[in-house]
């Protein structure tokens, strides 16, 4: 692209963007390509009371949708293929600030080719797990599910994909990242990930799994997996969910910003040998040593074209019998006020065993958490969540 017509585009987007009060806003063509700004705000307010007898009330952001900002565009080239792209930056709408304060773009950033073969990708990327949240359960995976409670893999940088075009209802998809690649590297690290999904009139199943190989020679020689199965039921008024997640992607995690971390800060669970967002696994975290079983059934019900209501219950199992065990369960409703404004109400509890340290999270990690270790691990903690998302 050349200036004047880089100068057209973002004059249309910011244009567009003022104009639009309460509708999606549409593509702009420019040169034979397309482009969509697009985005969400997502505040709610947070109740939650630990059996430890502390509360923690606060205006959070993040609860079902991260807020963001992002484009996205395809230009057909030849052939029936197009190139594509997206970047997409998260905000912490409660003050402003980026979520990632030392990236742009810090959930996706890249460019792909579109062709009849499937999609190849090149860039920071969205993990397969990720983006099928709205398969494992009926809050899409965010606030109140317990399998978001134990944690998910959400991207990773340098990452090279190919997603194939649907084919009898099947779907695949292999990534690999090349995060570790240095000049004359012989720590051999990467991230890959295969994923399957099965479509067949109102049933769907499939598989998401991402690994990641300690260096050479490192001390917890351990590959740090993520191995999820998921199946629903279109019922007609609603779905039935089931997922599975075997995994040692979970460690002891530190509340504070002070380093070594202060007792009273450390929780037993929360953390991640393979970073959730970016890092490779560093050989030398011992929760890769610990094993998990996460189980959880869920179904939500349309009351009407505009409420939808919900419930789960799901369990986090330490197969390695270090007591790291959790159970949750979550009641809700979503209300579409209008075509693009949803508001939620969410009560959900996680009861911990005495060894384990889960916290409530949402698609965002919560602004305002439990930070203290008394209140956080072997404790139950219950909250309810009154919120809005407003899509553009």
């Amino acid at each position: 692209m050349n200036a004047k017509t880089i100068s057209t585009v973002l004059a249309s987007l910011a244009a567009l963007s003022a104009a639009s009060a309460h509708a999606e806003l549409p593509p702009i063509e420019v040169g034979g390509a397309t482009f969509n700004l697009y985005g969400n705000i997502d505040q709610y307010l947070n109740f939650m009371r630990s059996s430890s007898g502390k509360s923690l009330n606060a205006l959070e952001e993040g609860g079902y949708l991260r807020t963001r900002v992002g484009v996205r565009g395809e230009k057909p080239v030849e052939d029936g293929m197009s190139v594509k792209f997206q970047l997409e930056q998260g905000l912490n709408i409660t003050n402003g600030s980026q979520a990632d304060t030392t990236r742009l773009f810090d959930r996706q950033a890249w460019v792909g080719l579109k062709t009849q073969y499937g999609e190849f990708r090149a860039g920071r990327q969205n993990t397969a797990v990720f983006y099928r949240g709205s398969y494992i359960d009926f809050t899409a995976r965010t606030m109140g599910s317990v399998v978001n409670i134990f944690g998910v893999p959400s991207r990773y940088d340098s990452d090279l994909a190919w997603i194939s075009n649907r084919m009898s209802g099947l779907l695949l998809e292999a990534h690999y990242s090349f995060q570790g690649a240095k000049e004359n590297e012989t720590a051999n690290q990467g991230v890959y990930q295969l994923a399957a999904d099965y479509e067949n009139g109102p049933f769907r199943v499939g598989y998401a799994g991402i690994g990641g190989k300690a260096p050479n020679g490192a001390t917890v020689d351990r590959t740090v997996m993520y191995n999820n199965f998921y199946a629903n039921y279109d019922y007609g008024k609603g779905k039935i969910y089931a997922a599975y997640i075997r995994s040692n992607n979970n460690a002891t995690a530190c509340s504070s910003s002070t380093a070594p971390c202060p007792s009273a800060s450390l929780l037993n669970n929360g953390g991640s040998p393979l970073g959730n967002t970016g890092s490779l696994v560093t050989g030398t975290n011992t929760g890769a040593n610990t094993y998990y079983n996460v189980y959880q059934l869920s179904a939500d019900y349309k009351l009407t074209p505009k409420l939808r209501v919900g419930a789960l219950y799901g369990r986090i199992d330490d197969t390695s019998n270090t007591g790291k065990n959790a159970a949750g369960w979550a009641i809700g409703g979503y209300y579409d006020i209008f075509k693009d404004t949803m508001v939620y109400a969410l009560v959900d509890v996680i009861d911990n065993d005495k060894n384990a340290g889960f916290r409530p999270a949402g698609s965002a990690g919560l602004p305002k958490n439990y930070s203290a270790a008394a209140d956080v691990n072997g404790e139950s903690i219950r909250g309810v969540q009154l919120g809005f998302v407003y899509r553009f």
